[in-house]
């Protein structure tokens, strides 16, 4: 048994959390299979690290499993929805925790372009003349909470109000209870009369105010923004280093997925835990 002294370890109540969320092992199944070699727990420890410390697969430390194995688990639980599946499960043990209801019916969207790395295929990054960045797009849709609901990332080429398209059409197939969806002004015009026609979802602006220079707190909008802010702790989302797109959606999740088990745990989650009550609210995301 390999001795937990990382920070990224899972805790035994975190443990307890996601070990019933992920899928049943194939041994153990009808159709029958090998029994793994590696606990699971081991696995989901080594993927958490790279999250937190961003280092290279090849490099994860030597008494976690083979990378090669702890990469197969995470590619296969990519390509089989169980991260979602995780944080849309934990996210709604952490809004009743809060004392609301676990389904949410305003959101707020909003993306974020960042660089990649050399290994990343030119075919799935761009250049963003916005923010003079040459990589990807970030494309976030939170709760009021501040608490994932749906990632979708892209070339950084691709316009936010044209992205958001595929990513309310997503979100309505997932979430239909939400009425309500907060954004920036970027995302006006057309897209307002599209999705109230067609998704039947209303999409409110919030623009800066005029004259206001550097920056400046907006309602509504901020919540998103923090939740950003707060993900980015994990070292692997300050870049994007994955070759899919999927597995860059997965670390995001990933990050909000550890924040949401700490939440629930009542474990600190980053130095600024234990701000006032505004900043601790977050620690749901």
């Amino acid at each position: 048994m390999r001795r937990r002294c990382y920070p990224s370890d899972t805790t035994i109540a975190e443990w307890a959390l996601l070990e019933h969320l992920l899928p049943t092992p194939a041994s153990e199944t009808s159709s029958g299979g090998h029994p793994e070699k590696w606990p699971r727990r081991e696995i989901v420890d080594a993927i958490r690290y790279l999250v937190d410390t961003g280092c290279k697969w090849r490099a994860l430390p030597a008494d976690f499993p083979p990378y090669q194995m702890v990469f197969g688990f995470y590619s296969r639980w990519t390509a089989a929805g169980v991260f979602n599946l995780i944080r849309d499960q934990l996210r709604r043990r952490v809004r009743r925790a809060m004392g609301t209801s676990p389904h949410p019916v305003a959101a707020v969207i909003d993306s974020q372009s960042v660089k990649v790395a050399a290994t990343v295929p030119r075919a799935t990054s761009g250049y963003d003349p916005g923010k003079k960045i040459l990589g990807r797009k970030r494309h976030i849709v939170c709760d009021m909470k501040g608490l994932l609901l749906f990632v979708m990332v892209t070339p950084a080429s691709s316009h936010d109000a044209v992205a958001a398209k595929e990513v309310l059409f997503r979100l309505r197939l997932m979430h239909p209870q939400i009425a309500v969806v907060w954004a920036d002004s970027i995302y006006g015009g057309t897209l307002v009369g599209w999705a109230k026609s067609f998704l039947n979802l209303t999409v409110k602006t919030v623009s800066r105010p005029e004259g206001a220079n550097g920056f400046v707190l907006l309602p509504r909008r901020w919540v998103v923004e923090r939740s950003l802010a707060w993900w980015l702790h994990a070292r692997r989302n300050a870049r994007d280093y994955e070759t899919r797109p999927e597995h860059s959606e997965a670390m995001l999740t990933l990050a909000a997925i550890t924040l949401m088990t700490r939440r629930l745990t009542r474990q600190p989650t980053h130095p600024t835990a234990a701000a006032p009550r505004p900043v601790a609210a977050v620690q749901a995301a």
